[in-house]
C-alpha cells in the first residue's frame, strides 16, 4: 500500500513572499513545487521539503488575510521539521542569516535540536525527532 500524502500543510502570509521563498530554499533547503503570481505578488505557493509541504503567499488585504491577520512577531507558533542531520542543517540556516535563538542541543528524549528565526521573524525549529503515524506509542 502506498504511504498516504500528508495532510497537515502550515500556511505562512509574509511580507515579501518572493524574497522569503529564495531564502528558504537557499537556508532550509526547501524546493518550490507550484508558485502562482498576480502580478508582481505570490499569490499562493507550495514549498516542498522531503515528503511534505508548506504553503505561503504574500499578504495581502482579503478574506483570508483578515481571518490570519498581519505577519508578526508570531507569538506561540512555530514550526517543527524533522531532519535527518541537525548540524548539516544548522550550519546551512546559519550561514544564510537565520538568527539562532538556541543552538544545537541534545535533547533527553533522544533528538538533536536548534532553533532559528527567518528574516521575517518566524520561528523554526529543526530536530532528529521525528514521530510517524505508523510508529506506535
Amino acid at each position: 500500500m502506498m504511504p498516504e500524502a500528508p495532510r497537515i500543510y502550515p500556511t505562512f502570509r509574509f511580507r515579501n513572499a518572493a524574497a522569503m521563498i529564495a531564502w528558504l530554499e537557499r537556508a532550509f533547503g526547501f524546493t518550490t513545487h507550484a508558485k502562482y503570481m498576480d502580478g508582481d505578488k505570490v499569490a499562493h505557493a507550495e514549498l516542498a521539503f522531503g515528503s511534505s509541504m508548506i504553503m505561503c503567499g504574500d499578504d495581502r488585504e482579503d478574506a483570508y488575510g483578515e481571518l490570519v491577520g498581519k505577519p508578526s512577531a508570531q507569538g506561540g507558533r512555530s514550526l517543527y521539521i524533522a531532519v535527518d542531520d541537525a548540524d548539516a542543517m544548522f550550519a546551512r540556516a546559519k550561514a544564510a542569516g537565520a538568527v539562532i535563538e538556541e543552538g544545537l542541543t541534545d535533547r533527553d528524549y533522544g533528538s538533536r535540536e536548534f532553533i532559528c528565526r527567518d528574516p521575517e521573524g518566524n520561528l523554526w525549529c529543526f530536530g532528529t525527532w521525528w514521530p510517524k503515524v505508523t510508529d506506535k506509542t
